[in-house]
């Protein structure tokens, strides 16, 4: 059984994206290496081959994975999320209660749109698990791999 996977229309478009570039583009050139490599004679010792064969392998499972990854997603319309708790696709404002007291603000995003620089944690990350159904006011004690973390949520809203 596939799990479902949950994108935003923007998400799905960057996979749909890759995809075509792996299948018309890269696969082709992949393709040209091994041929161009089988040229050159004995395979048995031909590094060229063996790199370029690893390629293809890697390619061919990338684009299989990306497949099932469309196939089974769901494009979710920010105007359908609720901002009551902390789901998928809404964004959090969160109070360290720590000694910085700094404010930090995530958006809770799939794996496959997962990109801390831009601030989107993915909700099986040990932060977003720990978010996922909290509401405003509420304190979290998040385990991380460096240790504890103590927030507060103080908004919860979608972009």
């Amino acid at each position: 059984m596939i799990d479902r996977i949950y994108l935003t229309s923007d998400g799905y478009n960057r996979l749909k994206e890759e995809l075509y570039v792996l299948v018309h583009r890269t696969r082709g050139e992949v393709l040209e290496k091994i041929a161009e490599a089988r040229a050159h004679g004995d395979l048995s010792e031909n590094a060229e081959y063996d790199a370029a064969r690893e390629q293809q392998s890697h390619t061919e499972a990338r684009i299989a994975d990306l497949e099932n990854k469309l196939a089974s997603a769901t494009i979710l319309d920010p105007k359908q999320i609720k901002t009551d708790k902390v789901y998928i696709l809404t964004s959090v404002k969160l109070r360290n209660l720590d000694e910085t007291g700094e404010i930090i603000e995530y958006t809770l995003v799939s794996s496959e749109e997962a990109d801390t620089d831009l601030g989107k944690i993915s909700v099986r990350s040990p932060v977003g698990r720990a978010l996922i159904g909290m509401a405003v006011g509420e304190k979290v004690q998040i385990v991380v791999p460096k240790g504890k973390l103590h927030y507060e949520i103080l908004e919860i809203f979608v972009k």
